[in-house]
């Protein structure tokens, strides 16, 4: 299936995998990069992570919305640096709408942004399919059904869930078979983003491509 292909990556929660699926994708399908809401600046940010990693050039990549100097929850991070995330705020370049597009969200699906509004809503504001990324482990089962849940009851399509950890072929089946959900990728751990040619990693991690 051809056509432009623009996808939200979303998690069960912080640290499972959103930035090496992000790296992978926007490798695999030449896409253009965009964290809206990048939280601690203290190391690298997830954007420029993505960069090193694939070594695309900065007009693949799109600035942050809101560059947050504390790795916290959005709504907690704003706080602190005294400013209030507004989904208003939040735009597609014109330039990249016939582009292929890989969001990158932060935290899980229900982190707040602001006192009346989460990560969700920003999902819903871009409008996008969703990539849902969940651990392999002990826990996933309940915190991905709650997480696909919570997508599917507010109207976003769900392309399918992304694995990141140890095979672990008991929770794969259960989160398909119990969240009616596709599980399009499984990914075991990695030592260094940076050996790896993250197209050709596309081409074996996702065998069937990403269909929307």
């Amino acid at each position: 299936m051809t056509g432009v292909k623009h996808i939200f990556i979303t998690g069960t929660d912080t640290g499972v995998g959103k930035t090496i699926v992000s790296a992978i994708l926007t490798a695999g399908l030449e896409a253009t990069y965009w964290k809206p809401i990048q939280c601690g600046l203290r190391e690298r940010t997830d954007s420029e992570i993505v960069r090193d990693a694939t070594g695309l050039s900065e007009v693949h990549f799109i600035e942050e919305t809101y560059k947050l100097s504390q790795p916290l929850s959005p709504h907690a991070a704003a706080e602190h640096d005294q400013v209030r995330i507004d989904l208003s705020h939040f735009h597609i370049p014109e330039e990249v709408l016939a582009s292929n597009l890989i969001v990158e969200g932060a935290g899980g699906v229900m982190v707040p942004l602001n006192e009346n509004e989460f990560m969700i809503d920003l999902m819903k504001r871009l409008n996008m399919p969703v990539i849902l990324v969940a651990r392999s482990s002990l826990g996933t089962i309940n915190h991905t059904i709650l997480s696909l849940n919570a997508l599917q009851s507010h109207g976003l399509e769900v392309l399918g869930v992304v694995m990141n950890g140890p095979k672990n072929l008991s929770n794969k089946e259960a989160l398909e078979k119990y969240g009616n959900i596709r599980v399009l990728a499984e990914i075991e751990p990695i030592d260094d983003i940076n050996t790896i040619d993250m197209s050709c990693f596309y081409r074996k991690v996702f065998p069937g491509g990403i269909f929307i």
